[in-house]
């Protein structure tokens, strides 16, 4: 890498939602920012876990039998495996980690196309 990325100039490029924009790789992962509102569909990931970084706002990450609510410089990994989605009651903005091809939604057929920021 030549540079170095400031996540807020890349979150600055785009307005949508629940469309994680890649922003560099790293050990075969996409390293993602991705703005987030209401409520994300029900997923799991069968064979990654799921990194999610808070850089603004709050983010409930709701499981079958708890919810885990994250502030601004908190992560949470959700295990292979787990149910979840992510609830944003505000406009969030999160970092993700994953290998690279992991559909957003656990499932291919509906997963949201890859974008670069």
């Amino acid at each position: 890498m030549a540079d170095s990325i400031s996540l807020a100039d890349k979150l600055a490029t785009f307005g949508d939602y629940w469309s994680p924009r890649t922003i560099t790789t790293f050990n075969d992962c996409d390293v993602m920012v991705v703005k987030v509102k209401g409520e994300f569909t029900w997923h799991k990931h069968d064979d990654t876990d799921d990194f999610f970084l808070v850089l603004k706002g709050h983010l409930d990450i709701e499981m079958r039998d708890r919810t885990v609510t994250l502030g601004p410089g908190e992560l949470y990994v959700v295990p292979k495996g787990v149910e979840h989605r992510p609830v944003a009651r505000e406009e969030v903005h999160l970092m993700l980690i994953e290998p690279t091809g992991t559909p957003n939604t656990g499932d291919t057929a509906t997963a949201a196309a890859r974008k670069l920021a």
